[in-house]
This record gives C-alpha cells, sequence and structure tokens, in this order.
C-alpha cells in the first residue's frame, strides 16, 4: 500500500482510450476513466486503536442485504459497496464518516499513480511472455523457432531447474502501477476525467487513481 501526503485519491472504472487537444494544438494520448464518487466508510488514526491513519472508502454500490454480515454491519448507516479499499494519508482526521469524494478534488495538471489489474492473456510462450529471440532461422532448424532453449542441468545447479527460471506459463493478471501520469481533463458533471497515456486493465477495469 503506498501512503499519500494528501486526501487525493479516487476508485474508478476504465472506459476506453480518446485523444485531446491542448491549447496549443498538440494532441495527447489518454484513458477516460469514470471515477467516483466514492464514501468514506471509515477513518483510522494513531489516537485510535488502529495504530496508524488512513482512510477507507467505498465505491460501486451494493445492496447491503447481497453483502456478508460483517460487512453489512459495518456499513449499516450506510448504503452496500461493490468495493472497499482503505488509503495512508496524514489527513485522515480531517475526513468524515459519510462523505463523498469525486472526481473535482483532482485538478487539470495533477500527476498520479494508477493501479489495476492487467489483462490476462493465458498461458503464453516464452517469447511473447519473456521477449525470449527464440532458435536460429538458418538451415538445420526444424520448429525451433520459439523454443525457450536451455534450462540448465548438467554441471549447473546440480542439475536441477533453478527457482525464477523464465519459462512458458500463464501470463498477465498481475498488479500493475504505473507512475507519473498527468490529469489531462476533469468533467465533474459525469464525474469522468481523462489521464494521459494508457492504463492497466481491461475495459471495465477497476482502476485506483492517487495524487503523487
Amino acid at each position: 500500500m503506498y501512503p499519500v501526503t494528501t486526501m487525493k485519491f479516487i476508485l474508478g472504472k476504465k472506459e476506453h482510450m480518446t485523444q485531446i487537444f491542448d491549447d496549443t494544438g498538440v494532441v495527447h494520448p489518454g484513458t477516460l476513466v469514470t471515477a467516483g464518487p466514492v464514501t468514506v466508510t471509515q477513518i483510522k488514526t494513531t489516537d485510535k486503536k488502529d495504530g496508524y491513519n488512513a482512510v477507507q472508502v467505498g465505491f460501486d454500490k451494493k445492496e447491503l442485504k447481497k453483502m456478508n454480515k460483517a460487512m453489512a454491519g459495518h456499513l449499516k448507516d450506510l448504503s452496500g459497496f461493490k468495493v472497499v479499499r482503505e488509503y495512508r494519508t496524514d489527513e485522515a482526521s480531517a475526513a468524515t464518516r459519510g462523505t463523498e469524494l469525486s472526481v473535482a478534488q483532482f485538478v487539470v495538471g495533477d500527476t498520479v499513480r494508477v493501479t489495476a489489474t492487467s489483462k490476462g492473456k493465458g498461458f503464453q510462450g516464452v517469447v511473447k511472455r519473456h521477449g525470449f529471440h527464440g532458435g536460429p532461422r538458418s538451415h538445420g532448424q526444424k520448429h525451433s523457432e520459439r523454443e525457450p532453449g536451455s534450462i540448465g542441468g548438467g554441471g549447473r545447479a546440480g542439475g536441477r531447474v533453478i527457482k525464477g527460471m523464465r519459462m512458458a506459463g500463464r501470463m498477465g493478471g498481475d498488479r500493475v502501477t504505473v507512475k507519473n501520469l498527468t490529469v489531462l481533463a476533469i468533467d465533474a458533471a459525469n464525474n469522468q476525467m481523462i489521464i494521459s497515456g494508457a492504463v492497466p486493465g481491461r475495459r471495465g477495469s477497476l482502476i485506483e487513481i492517487r495524487s503523487i
């Protein structure tokens, strides 16, 4: 969990990529995100038994009767939420349970960090997964263009495959953080914002946006 020094953080859903022109006519690629609003569900401070400063928020409303009893009891005076996340911040004591945070807290030009789960790509070979070049394409080779090559054995590591060997396997579905992105546009009326460049995940993926 990355600590944030200010209360600028929000949850949202990735929509699609787009482009936007600035005042000088330069085009910037960006990603459209439907962000928030999120509701403060709990405040944690060093003064309490928690021992640290953090703000817990809920996103994407859900009926309380469809939640487990523990979470339904925790949110009994609020609506239910599909997603609950917690962020450490030095300004936790300034927050109030039940208040909403929207994209209006961000301004154009803010530098943010975006975290999401990357697209799952299934079982992939070493060329796609790790960028291996494969075998030589010269004569004498057969069906080895995309093979991984030797994985050890013999005198290396006592004849066993060492831990961490880059091989074929499941690719994607990882928690990925992209830093130093810029807020290009804010549409507070529609709870949308455009963030520079590409962000991890497919359309509809849950993403976390935090100021740096």
